[in-house]
């Protein structure tokens, strides 16, 4: 079932967007739109109105979770190459709902302390609590990223992680956390249009890093190390979403459209009232 208010979506974008058995990521047009028709204005139309419905759902979510002992939580992990439009997706998505409901944790290179536990250590203390919509930007996929490419652990230690990962989001998932895994599929060549925008424009001087240069040098490893996570932790519980991104528009709406129908199946209510309601009325009206 498609989310309620994307009107113009033809498929379960949690069906459409699954890197399932035999996904290969460079059968994937970066310019594609899967499940939309691809119209830019339907697209905006779409993520405008899903805005309330979001909103709506996180709020249902967060107050239940205040009165009541449920356990559902959504966990949005966002992996990409630079400038795929991860900042965009927290800012015009996710950012949309009330931010007393939504947590989000971006993991840089990890710290000498970090460095001295598992890898997942400063990940689990970031996990969202019940009721909360949790934010990755960049995660513990970075280690099996950007460890694997840049040959940062050996190489049965990147063996080990996959299983750890594996075993950590099948214990998340049982703690009734929802695990929403999105790569945002951006091309080679939109890539550098995106970095090139950057120097041109002053007001975007601080967003680009030369080190960005030197990471598209490694494109084709990366796209290697992409195809191994997809087929190694994209697991019946926790899979992984593979959003076309060189439409901005497209990748915002996709990823509004996978919490929308996470949200759906959580359908999570109002609490009821734990106070006699008509008793308080009348107590207040005569104050």
């Amino acid at each position: 079932m498609t989310a309620k208010s994307q009107h113009h979506w033809g498929a379960d974008a949690l069906d459409v967007l699954r890197a399932g058995p035999g996904f290969v990521l460079s059968d994937l047009d970066p310019s594609s739109t899967p499940g939309h028709p691809g119209s830019k204005s339907r697209g905006q139309d779409d993520l405008a109105s899903g805005l309330a419905q979001l909103d709506q759902y996180q709020e249902r979510l967060f107050a239940r979770s205040r009165t009541t002992d449920a356990p559902d939580r959504v966990l949005l992990v966002l992996q990409a190459m630079d400038s795929a439009g991860k900042g965009g997706i927290v800012r015009h998505v996710v950012g949309a709902v009330d931010p007393q409901g939504v947590s989000i944790a971006s993991f840089k290179k990890p710290t000498p302390e970090e460095l001295a536990h598992d890898f997942l250590w400063r990940i689990e203390k970031r996990v969202p609590a019940p009721g909360m919509i949790g934010v990755f930007d960049r995660s513990h996929y970075e280690d099996v990223l950007v460890g694997r490419v840049r040959s940062l652990a050996p190489a049965d230690e990147i063996e080990r992680r996959y299983g750890a990962i594996n075993d950590f989001e099948a214990r998340l998932v049982d703690s009734g956390t929802r695990v929403i895994k999105v790569m945002l599929h951006i091309s080679y060549d939109e890539q550098r249009d995106r970095l090139m925008e950057r120097l041109e424009r002053p007001d975007k001087y601080w967003k680009y890093n030369p080190g960005d240069v030197d990471e598209r040098a490694l494109w084709p490893q990366y796209m290697d190390a992409y195809q191994t996570v997809f087929e190694r932790t994209s697991t019946e519980v926790a899979p992984w979403y593979v959003v076309p991104a060189d439409r901005k528009w497209y990748a915002r709406l996709a990823v509004q459209t996978l919490l929308l129908e996470t949200l759906e199946r959580i359908d999570p209510q109002w609490p009821a009232a734990d106070f006699d309601v008509e008793a308080e009325q009348k107590r207040l009206a005569v104050t």
